[in-house]
């Protein structure tokens, strides 16, 4: 599977010198944890809800300051028609949580470890469902007989 197939789009961004106050009012509209923040077309960083919390709020700075001062650059990133696989081992040795997706110079979408572990239930469901239902079918155990005989 492609990365394209399991990220979310498009992924929501601000433009370098965005007030933090108005990049924490995009990511409550959207209902997200990050903004990419971009110049032009090019990514430049990436501001998360810890970001706001601890490197902004933390610190004492005000909602007027500047998603500049605590985004996180450069980005580690994948491409949109890497393999699942690629994006598991960058989660795995990076320690992030949210992996924006490029196509060449462009953000195309964020992957987060959300939307793996949705990835890794499909799975999970696709390999375990024909045993599920097989239970669903037969309870474990010895096969039932009914009422009769049964003391109530």
């Amino acid at each position: 599977m492609k990365v394209s197939e399991a990220m979310s789009s498009p992924a929501v961004s601000v433009p370098a010198g965005t007030p933090l106050g108005r990049a924490a009012q995009e990511m409550a509209a959207w209902g997200i944890g990050s903004v990419m923040v971009t110049e032009g077309a090019t990514l430049r960083g990436i501001v998360t809800d810890r970001d706001l919390a601890v490197g902004a709020l933390a610190r004492g700075l005000d909602a007027a300051e500047t998603v500049d001062t605590v985004m996180t650059s450069p980005v580690i990133t994948v491409n949109a028609d890497d393999d699942i696989h690629r994006a598991y081992r960058v989660f795995r040795t990076s320690g992030i949580r949210r992996l924006p997706v490029v196509d060449g110079p462009r953000v195309v979408g964020i992957l987060t470890v959300d939307d793996m572990l949705m990835d890794v239930f499909q799975r999970l469901a696709d390999l375990l469902g024909p045993v599920a239902w097989s239970v669903l079918e037969e309870p474990p155990g010895p096969p039932s007989t009914g009422t009769r005989g049964l003391r109530v």
